[in-house]
């Protein structure tokens, strides 16, 4: 055969092709050599080229110009020369098909990179490339262990949580408990690039996040400066146990769901007061409910006219209308950076709440004053944790496509080698 052929189907650097036959429109078979005849024993170390015979090998390949290929591999099976050797003969060995395997090494990569950037199931990738479940996932595995780098230092680091499995109850010998798993995601957070997925810990506990950072460097905890997270006192926790230097941020998205929650609250404990029963269609609070909930510089005049007329018709107590002006003057506070600016708008929020007098504002101001350190640290430094959200998404898609997983390792895996094939980092694949 021509030297070209093995060139036409990517094998010349070890393989030459004896032979091409078509079998059918959609599949050729070929049978290919290695090209050295000489190899070294694996005992003895001493080159030989006498051939005992040459057994025919079925090995799995991919695709070539669109056709199915039925690979045979003609192996030399060569006799070591060595009188004092205790092996008598040996096959020879391949970079691009490890020993005793059936599927060539660019197949295996193939099928993993196929699973992991696409999301998809590996029944489905295994099908496609003619393979097995167990051959697919075992290279899933394995490229796995060569995308996922060690995490990389950072002074931003990010952390937030995602539901693993839905609550169930496990019958434990004569007791029942709740299994409520969850998965907690660090996230490089830093300004320049666009970020990665650093690691996840199973829990949403101030010890998830202890034992993850105690299993980095040492360089890797003195480099983090700073770590935005929820308002979650368990792992402001486990941050000030395991980074005692490092400032704590709190993001901003979720002290406004915090106010959106508040104003829900009190829509429907008004609602309930004067009608005696939930809202319907039938009532403008209930209706407009999303009004309330849309920042003021967001609504047209249209808007702003069916929101005072609600108010004025649908709130005689006044309650309604003072939730939404503290929700309000609470977003105009996170919205600032001077720090001139931030104490008057952090007066003036807690003049509202003062004024309101309502259980559900004096309980939000309340989670203000406690969390306002790590608050004020987010405003001037500008930081958010929308990126550890942004793959929060990713990690719920995965999820989403599997169905649901059991094993966690499998889904921490799965995660990590989406995210990696997807979205490289600069010092690593």
């Amino acid at each position: 055969m021509s030297k070209a052929t093995s060139v036409l189907f990517g094998i010349e650097d070890e393989f030459d092709v004896v032979s091409v036959e078509r079998l059918d429109p959609g599949q050729v078979q070929i049978i290919i050599e290695m090209r050295s005849a000489v190899a070294p024993c694996p005992a003895c170390g001493v080159f030989t080229s006498r051939v005992k015979d040459r057994p025919v090998r079925r090995v799995r390949d991919l695709p070539a110009s669109g056709q199915q290929t039925k690979l045979w591999w003609r192996k030399r099976r060569l006799l070591c020369v060595e009188a004092l050797c205790p092996r008598r003969s040996f096959t020879q060995e391949s970079v691009a098909i490890r020993p005793r395997g059936r599927v060539t090494e660019r197949l295996r990569a193939k099928v993993a990179e196929a699973i992991a950037a696409g999301n998809r199931a590996v029944s489905e990738v295994a099908g496609e490339y003619g393979v097995s479940w167990p051959t697919a996932h075992r290279a899933l595995i394995a490229a796995a262990a060569q995308w996922l780098p060690e995490p990389t230092p950072t002074r931003r680091l990010g952390i937030d949580e995602t539901r693993f499995r839905s609550v169930r109850w496990i019958l434990d010998g004569l007791t029942w408990k709740r299994s409520d798993p969850w998965l907690t995601s660090f996230v490089d957070c830093s300004r320049d690039g666009p970020g990665s997925l650093l690691g996840l810990s199973p829990g949403r506990t101030g010890g998830c996040v202890r034992e993850w950072l105690a299993e980095q460097t040492a360089a890797f905890r003195n480099t983090v400066e700073l770590v935005v997270i929820d308002p979650s006192a368990p792992y402001a926790a486990g941050i000030r146990a395991a980074l005692p230097k490092a400032r704590i941020a709190v993001d901003k998205w979720h002290l406004v769901a915090l106010a959106n929650t508040m104003i829900t609250e009190v829509r429907q404990r008004v609602t309930r007061d004067l009608l005696g029963r939930r809202g319907t269609v039938a009532d403008p609070v209930w209706v407009n409910r999303r009004l309330l909930l849309t920042g003021a510089e967001h609504l047209s005049t249209k808007q702003w006219k069916r929101l005072h007329v609600m108010l004025d018709s649908c709130d005689p107590t006044k309650q309604i209308g003072a939730a939404w002006g503290v929700k309000e003057r609470l977003r105009l506070l996170l919205g600032e950076r001077e720090p001139s600016k931030i104490r008057w708008r952090l007066a003036d929020f807690y003049d509202a709440a003062i004024d309101a007098a309502m259980p559900e504002t004096t309980r939000l101001a309340q989670t203000i004053q406690t969390w306002w350190p790590a608050i004020l640290i987010a405003l001037t430094e500008g930081v958010t944790n929308a990126r550890t959200e942004g793959f929060n998404r990713i990690i719920k898609q995965t999820k989403r496509v599997g169905c649901g997983y059991r094993n966690l390792a499998n889904y921490q895996r799965r995660i990590l080698s989406h995210i990696a094939v997807t979205r490289p980092q600069r010092s690593a694949a």
